[in-house]
């Protein structure tokens, strides 16, 4: 069984994951993004900077830290055939909150309120639409950064100034939710395949909860509903090895928030009493030897 791990650099997940493989008898090779070289009007063929053929492995594990370059290296990987966990589509949908939003939308999973908007002036309509507070997002990010929550006119136009000046035309699309009152908390769920092997509580004072941001977590008990909305999360933007980040509402009711493709875990074993490395290494392999 031949495998790459493909990263930006060895992260406490990796390493997890790397041992989680040498408990199978299987050793990846361990390729960085920044020496990948595609010749993309050849095929799978060409060396990869391991020495072997793209075509050689039986999966790419893909980890890293750069979205775009995962994105652009999967795209090209899946293209020749080469199998990866994400695939390019799951990593594509998730990766953009729009695409994101849209699929849970189209497979009917509950989430908050969402408009995209364009300019300042409709980006200011769609914030009293959801009405305040609201909460502005990137696009495309993650721990947690950029986020605003906004709660009269004044902060709204002050950030939407800001947002208009940056240079990157991803900060020009407005994405705008409602702010969802949760208890202090968000919950941070792993779907391997089609079940919720684990799932957090990450508890802050502040508003942003990530664990990058001092979150903090404890275990999250996985019921019978939190499973099954968090699987439907999964399958709606193409399944795999996924992190659903949830908040509960006032009523207690889930919604979906945000849905993570190269989830991090560090932190999330020892609370839950989960291997979550090891069960989605263990998951790999039997996805593998089912193709095989």
């Amino acid at each position: 069984m031949r495998v790459a791990l493909l990263v930006t650099h060895i992260r406490a997940e990796e390493k997890l994951i790397l041992a989680a493989f040498n408990k199978r008898d299987i050793s990846p090779d361990i390729i960085l993004d920044r020496e990948l070289n595609f010749d993309i009007s050849q095929g799978s063929e060409q060396l990869a900077p391991s020495g072997s053929a793209w075509s050689a492995y039986d999966l790419i594990f893909e980890r890293c830290v750069s979205t775009s370059r995962g994105m652009v290296a999967l795209a090209v990987l899946n293209s020749w055939g080469v199998r990866s966990f994400n695939s390019f589509e799951t990593a594509a949908i998730c990766a953009d909150k729009v695409r994101t939003s849209i699929a849970l939308t189209q497979s009917g999973i509950p989430q908050p309120h969402t408009r995209v908007a364009f300019t300042p002036d409709s980006a200011m309509q769609a914030i009293e639409d959801v009405k305040y507070p609201a909460v502005l997002k990137p696009v495309t990010g993650s721990w947690g950064r950029l986020l605003a929550r906004v709660h009269n006119r004044d902060s709204a136009e002050a950030i939407l100034e800001h947002r208009q000046t940056l240079g990157d035309y991803n900060h020009h699309i407005y994405y705008v939710q409602e702010y969802v009152d949760k208890p202090g908390r968000d919950i941070r769920a792993f779907v391997v395949g089609d079940r919720t092997i684990a799932a957090i509580y990450r508890a802050s004072n502040h508003w942003i909860t990530n664990t990058a941001r001092g979150g903090q977590a404890t275990n999250c008990p996985v019921t019978e509903q939190l499973d099954e909305i968090c699987v439907k999360a999964a399958e709606a933007v193409g399944g795999g090895i996924l992190a659903i980040d949830l908040l509960e509402d006032a009523q207690g009711n889930f919604v979906v928030n945000e849905i993570n493709h190269t989830m991090e875990f560090r932190n999330s074993s020892e609370p839950t009493g989960v291997d979550i490395a090891q069960e989605t290494i263990d998951y790999v392999i039997e996805q593998i030897e089912v193709i095989a």
